[in-house]
């Protein structure tokens, strides 16, 4: 079963690497995640990270889902959907959090509406890819 924890300044490199397969990474906004959020990881069973989860706080009781990445060779193992689920768990009620995802990412769509996620409004060329879909989840 995946095990999901708090990132550690020693997971650094292996998340810079797992960046690298977002479409679209920003390697400032994971160096600042200390300051501006919060990082979960997936582990494999030697406490090595294959995902994570980077949400940033808004000051407001809402945080937005800036990037979530598993390693494609442990993708469809649930880590996607451990991590988010962690996330949204460790939420204040009341609380709102909110994820903008590629219009044509129907992987991820999917599991964002799978968790409770509604679709609320779209952004036309929010990425440099193309449009994006915005959801949010109250907590």
């Amino acid at each position: 079963m995946p095990r999901v924890r708090p990132a550690r300044p020693d997971d650094r490199p292996a998340l810079s690497r797992l960046q690298s397969h977002l479409a679209e990474p920003s390697p400032e906004l994971l160096a600042a995640a200390d300051v501006v959020g919060t990082v979960l990881v997936s582990v494999d069973a030697d406490d090595r990270p294959v995902g994570y989860l980077l949400a940033v706080e808004d000051g407001n009781d809402a945080c937005h889902v800036a990037e979530l990445v598993v390693a494609p060779d442990r993708r469809r193992e649930g880590r996607a959907r451990d991590l988010l689920t962690a996330a949204v768990e460790a939420r204040p009620a009341g609380s709102v959090v909110t994820v903008t995802v590629a219009a044509g990412n129907d992987a991820a769509r999917s599991l964002y509406e799978s968790v409770g996620f509604e679709e609320a409004g779209r952004r036309p060329d929010f990425f440099e890819s193309g449009d994006a879909v915005a959801y949010a989840l109250a907590v």
